[in-house]
């Protein structure tokens, strides 16, 4: 009598084999044996998309490399095909041209400040919205969001009126504090935090005697570094490649790096082989970043996926 459950279990594991190898009668294609969890690997036109829109996005800097590689009569010549031999005559010409390693410098202060404020502060914001209950928390954060459907141009004047008087202007504070916190970023967190993080997490830190501080130090902030990392990210390259605000509010002698690369533009004339060489030189600095936090990046995407 023993044996028929077994009997009964091994039958079933055959025919659920033999139903898996049966193709299905409505596509007549070969079942998924994998069940609900099976995945399919991406084919072909998959990769051909992807490749398709890499070539696309790398376009831009292929083309200001080429033009910066020759000298400046290339353009009056036609489209040129391949590179020239001019890039690092052209590359010296911005060194002597503009502060380059000043503006360098400067670029990377205010974005690495900026982006460690804004992942900071965001994921503060986005931890209350997300997880503590208070009068007024979802309009307060409706509010909040309602605030990137406004133009950055209707704060310019009022903001640089702030900063005259506050005697900031021409200094890197008044491009740093601006943007200490995003409504972006406010945004993002909280999204990411309502579904990673478990009510039942913090409350059991809570009942162990851990004030809501110290449960967003080691249980709010831990399970928000993938979507902290993406966060910095963005947060670093917009304000790396930011122009509008920089250029109304800094000297030209201290300057960030997109305005010291609008000094190279004379009144009369623009060399473009050498405003194109700079803009290669002020693309370096993201690809290597890119480059080393791209696993970690792609890490930090993918534990979100499965969180989610």
């Amino acid at each position: 009598m023993s044996s028929i459950p077994m009997i009964r279990q091994t039958a079933g594991k055959g025919a659920a084999k033999a139903a898996a190898k049966r193709p299905n009668r409505i596509t007549g294609r070969p079942r998924n044996r994998g069940g609900a969890g099976g995945q399919r690997r991406p084919g072909a036109l998959t990769y051909s998309v992807l490749g398709t829109v890499l070539l696309a996005s790398l376009f831009p800097l292929y083309w200001s490399f080429l033009v910066g590689s020759h000298d400046s009569t290339v353009l009056s010549r036609g489209v040129p095909v391949l590179p020239g031999g001019n890039f690092v005559a052209n590359a010296a010409k911005v060194f002597d041209s503009i502060p380059f390693w000043k503006a360098m410098g400067n670029s990377v202060l205010v974005s690495t400040v900026t982006a460690a404020s804004v992942v900071v502060f965001s994921t503060l914001a986005g931890f209350a919205f997300a997880k503590l209950r208070f009068r007024g928390s979802r309009g307060l954060l409706v509010f909040v969001i309602a605030t990137m459907a406004v133009p950055t141009q209707l704060g310019v004047v009022p903001l640089f009126i702030v900063m005259a008087k506050l005697g900031w202007t021409g200094s890197l504070w008044a491009v740093i504090l601006p943007g200490v916190v995003t409504a972006f970023g406010v945004f993002w967190m909280t999204q990411y935090l309502r579904d990673a993080l478990p009510d039942e997490l913090i409350e059991a830190v809570r009942v162990d005697g851990a004030s809501m501080i110290q449960a967003f130090w080691y249980v709010g902030f831990p399970a928000a570094r993938p979507a902290a990392a993406m966060l910095a990210l963005f947060t670093f390259v917009a304000t790396w490649t930011n122009f509008f605000w920089p250029f109304i509010v800094l000297d030209p002698s201290n300057p960030t790096l997109p305005v010291a690369l609008q000094l190279l533009q004379a009144a009369h004339f623009v060399d473009y082989s050498v405003v194109l060489a700079g803009a290669v030189l002020a693309t370096v600095p993201l690809l290597l970043l890119f480059i080393a936090a791209g696993r970690q990046l792609v890490s930090g995407i993918m534990q979100g996926a499965v969180k989610g």
